[in-house]
């Protein structure tokens, strides 16, 4: 089977169930942006030598999967004629809940927020700090894409916790480092 199809050729795509729509579209851009962030996490991940992160990183990326194949299906094309759902897997608060504990973990050997951080602390914090930034781009575009597509409020919400599991994984990696985060302090210029 050959890799390319040509039948993308005229700016259109087909989501998972068959409907055909423009690249452009609200629904292409939020997996898109899925995508994307899965592949900076798969930058920052090998640059990162702790076990333990890498095997989040690495379920993380399975998850991801996981939201982008959803978010490529219309809802209305999620649940067949026999009732049953399209898809084999989705994000439910099971994956929530357990980033949570993550995050959880992780801010144990952190010291309490004063002031702003500033992206960087090491070049692996730095690219989970990039990772952040995409999975705010991405957890907006499904946003927009639910004022005029149903979204099931899990993938927002995962993508939501899981922006804040990056931020505190930069800074649980930039201390494992030994590497010195930068804070945004108004008061020393």
């Amino acid at each position: 089977m050959k890799i390319y199809t040509k039948t993308g050729d005229k700016g259109e795509t087909a989501l998972y169930g068959g409907t055909r729509v423009s690249k452009a579209s609200a629904r292409v851009e939020s997996y898109g942006n899925i995508d994307e962030l899965n592949s900076f996490i798969g930058v920052a991940k090998s640059e990162i030598t702790d076990e333990k992160v890498i095997h989040q990183l690495k379920k993380i990326q399975f998850d991801l999967f996981t939201v982008g194949s959803e978010s490529a299906t219309p809802t209305d094309k999620l649940t067949l004629a026999n009732g049953k759902s399209r898809l084999t897997l989705m994000i439910s608060e099971k994956e929530i809940e357990e980033m949570e504990n993550w995050i959880d973990e992780w801010e144990k050997h952190l010291e309490p927020l004063q002031y702003f951080i500033l992206p960087g602390g090491g070049k692996p914090a730095t690219l989970l700090h990039v990772c952040r930034t995409v999975c705010r781009r991405a957890e907006r575009s499904l946003v927009f894409l639910n004022e005029s597509e149903e979204v099931r409020p899990e993938l927002i919400k995962y993508l939501n916790r899981l922006s804040d599991y990056l931020f505190v994984l930069a800074r649980y990696v930039s201390k494992l480092n030994g590497d010195t985060e930068e804070f945004w302090n108004p008061n020393n210029r």
